[in-house]
């Protein structure tokens, strides 16, 4: 439940009080006030949440009200004392006017919202630099990408044009403010070439779509549901918007400064795809729990711009999945990945003279114009009961390898390494 304050001028608190009954408000009360120069009353009541919007609408038809509503849910208890327990669970979505003005809410100053850019524009270069995996985690914590994301998904469900444009110019912004703080650093220090967790961080997966659809859900769930019934909290889901974001735009800014073009389009690539995924799956998720054009307090949202908005993020996302299907492998080495190790598997599977002990798959970053290297290192342990030299067995393998590449048209080039090891002979 929410709790609300009004103050409205006297005599009108009796119609406050009737407008809350007619919402099954719980435990109000009114007293008289003043302000100095009016005498008042202020009317103090508690509503349950998917009840405020339609409340505040009707409010508008008491002159001069002031209201007060507090974004903290409280348990408002009242007889019979036996339900209590049922009273108190009673806990809903927040109401769509509250959503909407909390977005709006964080919409502040832009000093503190681009000294985070910058602070995790820092943090994400030194763990991309030195190849440290927590303080990654520490820039998706730092990134301020989450707030700006899910209020392009609450300005397209409203079909607020104001708040679409800010949001954007936010968005951009603080990626734009990472970026260039990553490519100074790297040029202050000289970088020369990628660093592992770069070429890590880089290799984009078919499947890429799904991480800023549910990153979208989650952050709308989060914004929706009342504090008490949320399993997770808003730094969490924030994280998880950041997770597709703040990486990818330090990877753009450090492949810039090395000139290492291939790596910036597959971060440009990261970072429209999540902007497009995120404000899908938000926006239907935050029109499906009521947040219209129209509401109480609400009167700038345009009909039109919710199905325009939603066009076009679906029509970006598909123009998206055909550059990333395509033109393989560009954009989509970490499946193509996993698929070749798994064929490479297969190959050694129907080897009889020897056995896997480890297979590592990889693409590579190499610079060898127009060739898409990937890199098979393999170990197998040779058979006890095989007579043949380790070099026989390492050819024809090798071989067998790459010829079941090359048949999956992938358009790369396979080298392989095979590395016949031999157990120990306990008998000596």
């Amino acid at each position: 439940m929410r709790q609300l304050i009004i103050q409205v001028p006297r005599g009108h608190g009796k119609e406050v009080l009737t407008i809350a009954q007619n919402h099954q408000g719980t435990n109000l009360a009114q007293m008289e006030a003043s302000d100095g120069d009016r005498d008042l009353d202020l009317v103090i009541l508690h509503i349950s949440n998917r009840k405020v919007e339609d409340f505040l609408s009707q409010l508008e038809q008491v002159p001069d009200a002031h209201i007060t509503l507090l974004p903290t849910g409280v348990m408002a208890l009242h007889p019979p004392a036996d339900q209590a327990a049922e009273q108190v669970k009673n806990i809903e979505l927040r109401s769509p006017v509250e959503v909407f003005l909390s977005g709006l809410q964080s919409v502040g100053s832009w000093k503190g919202f681009l000294g985070y850019a910058a602070v995790a524009g820092v943090v994400v270069w030194i763990g991309l630099y030195t190849n440290t995996i927590y303080l990654l985690t520490a820039a998706m914590l730092i990134a301020p990408f989450a707030g700006p994301a899910m209020n392009v998904a609450i300005a397209t469900a409203r079909g607020d044009r104001k708040l679409l444009g800010r949001s954007l110019l936010r968005y951009f912004t603080a990626l734009s403010v990472t970026i260039a703080i990553t490519t100074i650093l790297s040029l202050l220090f000289q970088q020369e070439i990628a660093t592992p967790q770069m070429v890590e961080r880089s290799q984009v997966s078919t499947v890429a779509l799904l991480l800023p659809l549910a990153a979208g859900a989650a952050g709308a769930l989060n914004l929706v549901q009342s504090e008490r019934s949320s399993l997770v909290s808003g730094a969490a889901t924030g994280m998880l918007v950041a997770a597709s974001l703040a990486p990818p735009a330090g990877v753009v800014g450090m492949a810039m400064a090395i000139g290492r073009w291939d790596m910036v389009t597959g971060g440009v690539f990261l970072l429209l795809l999540q902007l497009c995924g995120i404000n899908l799956s938000a926006a239907l998720l935050f029109r499906w729990v009521g947040l219209s054009t129209k509401g109480a307090r609400y009167r700038r949202g345009k009909k039109i711009v919710p199905p325009i908005a939603l066009t076009i993020t679906i029509l970006a996302l598909v123009g998206l999945l055909v550059w990333q299907f395509v033109n393989p492998p560009n954009l989509q080495r970490a499946s193509l990945a996993q698929r070749a190790n798994a064929a490479v598997q297969q190959v050694v599977d129907q080897e009889p003279a020897a056995q896997l002990v480890e297979a590592n798959v990889r693409f590579t970053r190499s610079s060898i114009p127009g060739q898409n290297t990937l890199l098979t290192v393999l170990y197998v342990q040779k058979s006890s009961n095989t007579t043949e030299s380790d070099a026989a067995i390492r050819d024809r393998l090798t071989q067998a390898i790459q010829t079941q590449l090359l048949q999956k048209q992938i358009n790369v080039t396979p080298l392989v390494s095979v590395n016949v090891l031999e157990s120990p002979n306990r008998n000596e």
